[in-house]
């Protein structure tokens, strides 16, 4: 959840990108402007403009998107690509969502239903991906598994034993404090209601109250109070019973030591060699469980067909891997799940999850290095804490980074930070993590509407979102570039991007400010316009 926006600052220039032209089309890369020489956008985004703001151009429209519809009419036009497998490794997906039932992958060597292992992968029934949770949903983060289980040594047990008992506490009084103001809410509610003889009222029949009740005036400063959060009184209690749910499953499911989410599947989750559990079916198993689909609708929701949303990519199918509980993975999963898509003809896999601890950290990097070694792209989400991932005590995994000093393990593997939709000193969203070291370039993340579970649509920011942006970017490129490697890939999407020197808030900090160029690998944000015509120039000189 993204805070509200703080005061603006001071917008300096924008510095772009020369590199030659993509012969006949005379097509180049978004050329140097000074963008204080450009009349900004002051005004709020429009409905239309926030349901598509990630797909907008910076230099035409003022909002910093990547560009894509401008690479869709002067670029892709009606070109024929290479249908590209994209592997969501998140929580479950719904495979028959309108907007996405097309674009699902189906595994042609496997018999739907049979009980058999037809292709002799090592998986049954796996028609559209894999289940490496089985029936588990809810689990416990990392560091409660590690006081539990009694893992790691003594300094970080200790470390896990301090943060539980801060995030206990915190999450207790935050969850009453949500139940206390829905309590106060819902009486000034029925209070207003009963004054004005209806149940729909506006902020507008508010403002209008005049009386000389005093229990009625504070009802009434209430309510005007509660549209400094939300457009109307619906969506005041659909936030504060979202965070009542929210704070609730942190204290019952994420910090509870006792616990066992995993018990149901069945395996030694500490044990790499315990195979042959979960199922083969990916979908999601409750309404709740909405990530992975949103993710999947951001990288390939079918374009043009008249339904919710765009994707960024077309020729792509979606392979669904369930590895993401509603808590923290385990390594185990994450490591099975990337050799699983490697081995089933996956070239590119969303990784937007991530964990401040993780205790067999090596079989994710093995894997990762295992789709390096077999040319998958891996792109992952920074994470949410507003963190400098720079600072050796705020890990994020997984990483390409196992030492934190700059040296990557494996040219694979992009993370990537979120932007919000106002450009300048507002445009890193406050809960990105962010480090000139780990993490590679930033995306669109703040606020993207995409699908949700039994054909509906919503708004969620996060770098979760950030990351499927710049899937479906990767995905264009070895759609209609198919030569690159992913290594290749990688690095056009870090160089074609654009770059700024303005000073931008870091973790919602007016305090806290850095040149956006000092905050990432790169400094820039990723443009597929850009991204596309680099990408034919590398090709052509292969």
């Amino acid at each position: 959840m993204t805070l509200k926006h703080l005061k603006s600052a001071f917008y300096t220039s924008l510095v772009m990108v020369f590199l030659a032209g993509c012969g006949s089309t005379a097509l180049v890369l978004t050329p140097l402007e000074n963008i204080d020489t450009m009349p900004l956008k002051i005004s709020e985004l429009t409905d239309a403009e926030n349901k598509t703001w990630g797909h907008a151009d910076l230099i035409s429209d003022t909002i910093p998107g990547i560009s894509l519809n401008k690479a869709y009419d002067d670029i892709i036009k009606n070109k024929k690509g290479k249908k590209v497998i994209v592997a969501v490794l998140d929580s479950g997906i719904d495979l028959t969502h309108e907007d996405l039932d097309d674009v699902i992958w189906i595994n042609k060597g496997e018999r739907p239903g049979n009980g058999v292992d037809d292709d002799n992968n090592g998986y049954i029934d796996d028609i559209h991906g894999y289940n490496f949770l089985g029936e588990a949903y809810n689990e416990q983060l990392e560091y409660v598994r590690i006081i539990k289980f009694k893992m790691g040594d003594n300094a970080i047990q200790e470390k896990a034993k301090a943060e539980l008992q801060a995030e206990l506490s915190k999450n207790k009084q935050n969850k009453e404090r949500y139940e206390e103001i829905l309590s106060s809410v819902k009486d000034a509610d029925a209070a207003v209601k009963k004054h004005l003889g209806k149940n729909d009222y506006s902020k507008k029949d508010v403002i209008a109250i005049k009386t000389e009740d005093q229990a009625l005036l504070q009802s009434v400063a209430a309510i005007k109070q509660m549209y400094n959060f939300a457009d109307s009184i619906p969506d005041v209690f659909k936030q504060l019973n979202e965070g009542i749910t929210y704070f609730s499953e942190r204290l019952n499911y994420h910090l509870n030591v006792d616990f066992d989410g995993r018990k149901i599947v069945g395996d030694n989750p500490y044990d790499l060699m315990d195979l042959g559990y979960g199922n083969g079916n990916p979908k999601n198993m409750v309404k709740d469980e909405s990530h992975g689909t949103h993710v999947a609708g951001i990288i390939a929701a079918e374009r043009d067909n008249g339904l919710g949303v765009n994707g960024v990519a077309n020729n792509v199918e979606i392979m669904s891997i369930r590895a993401v509980p509603n808590g923290d993975e385990y390594d185990k999963d994450i490591a099975l799940g990337i050799r699983y898509a490697v081995d089933n003809g996956a070239q590119i896999i969303n990784a937007s999850f991530g964990k401040s601890y993780s205790l067999n950290s090596e079989w994710v990097y093995d894997a990762i290095k295992y789709a390096a070694a077999n040319d998958v792209l891996i792109v992952h989400a920074a994470g949410n804490d507003g963190l400098d991932l720079d600072d050796p005590k705020n890990t994020n995994f997984p990483n390409d980074q196992a030492d934190n000093k700059g040296t990557e393990m494996a040219d694979n593997l992009i993370t990537i930070g979120a932007l919000n939709g106002k450009y300048g000193s507002e445009m890193v969203a406050s809960f990105s993590n962010y480090g000139k070291m780990n993490v590679d370039v930033f995306a669109p993340g703040g606020n993207i509407y995409s699908t949700m579970p039994e054909n509906n649509y919503e708004f969620q920011g996060g770098t979760s979102m950030a990351a499927p942006m710049v899937s479906g970017i990767a995905a264009l490129i070895r759609s209609y570039y198919p030569k690159l490697t992913a290594s290749e890939v990688k690095r056009v999407l870090i160089e074609s991007g654009l770059s700024t020197s303005a000073s931008v808030i870091l973790a919602g900090d007016t305090e806290k400010t850095k040149p956006f160029d000092q905050v990432s690998k790169s400094g820039k944000m990723v443009n597929a316009y850009n991204a596309l015509i680099m990408a034919s120039n590398m090709s052509k000189s292969l």
